[in-house]
């Protein structure tokens, strides 16, 4: 059974940092590329980070880029997303997800094979 399961969630001033944290279990985790993606009351889910297999490749919103950083460690079956500069504008449900590719994954969340059941993160003004 495939276990996503997010930690790392809670409050922080805007212009603070907080780190993420996912661990996988039940799959081969260096088989797949991971994402995370967050979700706002009332907007859509979206991708802010990516990255492959092997960490070589990352990808980031525009939104995120320059503050947020994705990483893995395959030897502990985690993936990371350090936040920086955080914005109230920031403030969502962090999901991690999963999918089995060779190569970066897209931001269709349609994509992914495995989700987490998120942390919130919330950024105050």
């Amino acid at each position: 059974q495939v276990q996503l399961v997010e930690s790392g969630g809670g409050l922080v001033q805007a212009g603070g940092s907080l780190r993420v944290s996912c661990a996988a279990s039940g799959l081969t985790f260096s088989n797949y590329a991971m994402a995370w993606f967050r979700q706002a009351p009332g907007n859509e889910r979206e991708r802010v980070a990516a990255i492959t297999w092997s960490g070589s490749i990352t990808h980031y919103a525009g939104s995120v880029k320059g503050r947020f950083a994705i990483s893995r460690d395959n030897a502990k079956n985690m993936v990371y997303l350090q936040m920086n500069s955080l914005k109230p504008e920031d403030t969502a449900v962090y999901y991690c997800a999963a999918r089995r590719i060779a190569f970066l994954p897209g931001p269709d969340e349609r994509e992914y094979d495995y989700w987490g059941q998120g942390t919130q993160v919330t950024v105050s003004s």
